[in-house]
């Protein structure tokens, strides 16, 4: 059971966005970087199932030399294999994303049974390059998952809808996008993090289809106004403070 999971390189949750002069792109040069949780749960599902199915994993991103940083991150939590499709800063949309991806993926030594990606980027929330990636490779597809079995060749997958589930079938090879709470990812142990500085990482350059997409500009959204209520001072202050927290919710009596 080959899994194949794909990641994004994206600023760290909390950091102050800025753009650049032209207004085409995030200025990059003070952040720090990360991965989606839905991401970090698809490392983790494709360790899941390898651990019970045996077999290999294989972790790819699209990005600049630094995306080297997650693809170790990954291999520190336990994957085998990693591949960096290292681009120069180009325009990298959704539809050039994933056909550079399907390339790549088309290209690997073995085939893959599972290819996973996070439900939605959680810098653009494009939630389309999975989907495309699908697409590109002529295969079936579900998004927004949150459980996952392989038996007989076939994959079944859970989607909460409403008060319930809807339940899918899939044959194999396949394509899931999955979400959040599908899992708990673990820590990278230390042992991890060494031997993942070690592996070596596998390396593409890329060249960007052509796209009828264009980029006119990027905004950042207005600040939010923040108000500061103060309840009083001491002991005068506590029944101000157990009206607020029954307002909340948090105090039922």
């Amino acid at each position: 059971m080959n899994v194949f999971v794909c990641v994004k390189r994206v600023p760290e949750t909390g950091a102050r966005i800025t753009l650049t002069a032209d207004a085409q792109a995030i200025d990059t040069s003070l952040l720090g970087f990360t991965i989606s949780p839905h991401e970090e749960c698809a490392v983790e599902e494709a360790l899941r199932i390898v651990a019970e199915h045996g077999g290999s994993t294989t972790v790819l991103t699209l990005g600049p030399p630094g995306a080297a940083e997650q693809l170790q991150n990954a291999m520190a939590m336990g994957v085998q294999n990693a591949v960096l499709l290292e681009t120069d800063g180009s325009d990298w949309n959704a539809e050039a994303t994933a056909a550079a991806l399907a390339e790549a993926i088309r290209a690997q030594p073995e085939p893959f049974d599972v290819l996973l990606f996070g439900n939605e980027a959680a810098d653009t929330g494009d939630y389309q390059v999975g989907v495309r990636v699908a697409h590109e490779l002529g295969l079936p597809c579900v998004t927004g998952i949150k459980g996952i079995a392989i038996e007989d060749g076939k994959l079944t997958a859970r989607r909460e809808a409403g008060g319930g589930w809807e339940i899918f079938e899939l044959p194999l090879p396949a394509v899931v996008t999955v979400k959040e709470g599908i899992n708990l990812p673990r820590y990278a142990s230390l042992p991890g993090r060494l031997r993942a500085k070690k592996t070596p990482i596998a390396r593409i350059e890329p060249q960007p289809r052509a796209s009828a997409l264009e980029t006119i500009r990027l905004v950042v959204p207005p600040e939010q106004e923040t108000h500061v209520k103060i309840l009083g001072g001491g002991a005068d202050a506590a029944p101000r403070v157990v009206e607020v927290l029954r307002d909340l919710g948090l105090v039922t009596s």
